[in-house]
């Protein structure tokens, strides 16, 4: 590309002295920088030795005349505009000069105004010619940096230990990532892309996601769940989507990131079996302590030794205590291991729920408290599932309320349907739940404890059981409570339609 054309100068040629000296006063003052010649050979010199972009050239010159030198110019720099001075101004030298490359003429004699006129179109053709070079070489290096950033991001995906998988809106897969293909069992160097993405991935939960973050269903990227699956017998993976938005917002696709947590769970199996076996053991014997505590606090029932029977009375509470904490190990495991359902039943659930309120009455009375049921005037759907997963699931969340409420409370048991879900709330006016520990609460051993909390006795593990029970169930929880307000624990099952 040339110089810019401020830096550039006019060399005006001509054998008349005359001619030169008036051409050079008029461009000065246009500002220009000019050179001059008087004869061809010294115009071709002085090109070779400056950068010169325009070129008034006289065609009658002794020596190499016009035609000469503007030939020997179009074969060396094609960038020069010349503009021909003839003194004959006939229609037929202008042609020829132009049909050898001449960009204007001008005839002798000439106007200091023609002149300006001329060479200022020339300056203008010059500044246009660089700018759209300049806008050229631009383009070229913003898509050799482009290239450059594309190979790199490439490169850098390529290389990540973790699957990564980016689809269109419509499912089409754009880009898997080698680490995606070992995943899923397909020889990396296939490079195979453009099909939906069932056709790469046979699990369909897997391909439902990805449709859904595709297709826009989760903009908001906190609201995208993660997803687990196993392609292969004993490789298991988990997926995390987040939507490709546009500049406005508009859903263009999905890349979905998939993690190989096989290590992680073959440790939570052995850690489960641990656990399992360990409880296991411990039950039987401490039953056994539990039951001869209680046989010998009946025999000293009579008797006036108060400190005995109450260090006896808090062994036995205490033996209670790990008995029950190891029953919910033990239905932890169980729930982790997939095996909760014994035998599936139909499950009349207003008159399951009638039972536990009725059980737990006493409970609630002996705490001046207010247990009640509150049912529709329609009857509820039966369930087909295992009852004690059921029992298990309500009597955990109204125990809860009973403990975490003040003596004089009210806990209050609601059921209803909602579209195709059984919708059980569990309300009370108790302690409440600070905002922070909401998330905490289902979470293994946690327990909420504050002032009024402390002297609660609990193992930490009835909501994760509740939990980890309606998620095979493929229902959900949900609670919404404030500190002094009490608390709603929602229970929400899908119904199958008979």
């Amino acid at each position: 590309m040339k110089n810019k054309p401020e830096t550039a100068y006019v060399l005006v040629v001509d054998d008349e002295e005359g001619i030169r000296s008036g051409s050079e006063r008029i461009l000065i003052r246009m500002g220009l920088k000019v050179l001059t010649a008087a004869r061809g050979n010294e115009a071709l010199d002085i090109m070779e030795r400056e950068d010169v972009s325009i070129v008034l050239l006289d065609l009658k010159m002794p020596g190499l005349d016009g035609m000469q030198v503007l030939k020997r110019i179009r074969e060396t720099n094609l960038n020069i505009l010349v503009i021909v001075i003839t003194g004959y101004a006939t229609v037929e030298t202008a042609i020829e000069a132009m049909k050898q490359g001449a960009y204007d003429f001008i005839a002798k004699p000439f106007e200091p105004d023609h002149l300006r006129i001329v060479v200022n179109r020339a300056r203008e053709k010059i500044k246009l010619t660089f700018e759209a070079e300049s806008l050229e070489l631009e383009r070229k290096r913003t898509l050799a940096d482009l290239g450059t950033e594309k190979s790199r991001v490439r490169t850098i995906i390529e290389s990540l230990p973790n699957g990564i998988i980016v689809t269109n809106s419509l499912g089409q897969v754009a880009l898997m990532n080698p680490a995606l293909l070992r995943y899923i069992g397909i020889d990396p160097s296939c490079g195979a892309t453009g099909e939906h993405i069932s056709h790469y991935v046979k699990d369909e939960g897997f391909c439902r996601l990805v449709m859904e973050i595709s297709q826009g269903k989760h903009l908001d990227a906190g609201d995208v769940p993660a997803y687990e699956f196993s392609p292969v017998e004993g490789k298991f993976l988990m997926a995390r989507g987040r939507p490709v938005l546009g500049d406005e917002n508009e859903c263009l696709g999905a890349v979905v990131a998939v993690e190989d947590i096989t290590a992680l769970k073959v440790l939570d199996r052995l850690k489960s079996e641990f656990v399992a076996k360990v409880s296991h053991e411990l039950r039987s014997p401490l039953s056994t302590i539990h039951e001869q505590i209680a046989v010998v606090l009946k025999d000293l029932a009579g008797e006036e030794s108060n400190d005995e029977r109450l260090i006896l009375a808090r062994a036995k509470e205490k033996t209670s205590g790990l008995i029950s904490l190891i029953g919910d190990l033990l239905d932890l495991s169980r729930i982790e291991a997939g095996a909760v359902y014994h035998e599936p039943k139909p499950v009349n659930i207003d008159v399951l729920l009638k039972n536990i309120v009725d059980f737990l009455d006493i409970r609630a009375k002996s705490r001046q408290q207010t247990l009640v049921l509150e049912l529709p005037d329609y009857p509820l759907p039966s369930l087909t599932t295992d009852p004690l997963a059921i029992e298990s699931i309500f009597g955990n969340l109204i125990t809860n309320a009973l403990n975490y409420t003040q003596k004089g409370g009210r806990i209050i048991v609601t059921a209803g349907l909602a579209e195709n879900n059984l919708i059980v709330k569990v309300k009370d006016n108790g302690f409440g739940i600070e905002q922070a520990y909401i998330d905490k609460i289902f979470d293994k051993f946690f327990r909420v404890k504050n002032e009024k909390t402390r002297m609660i006795t609990g193992t930490g593990l009835g909501l994760p059981i509740v939990k980890g029970l309606l998620n095979d169930l493929g229902g959900s929880v949900s609670v919404e409570s404030a500190p002094d307000r009490g608390s709603v624990f929602i229970v929400s099952i899908p119904v199958k339609k008979q």
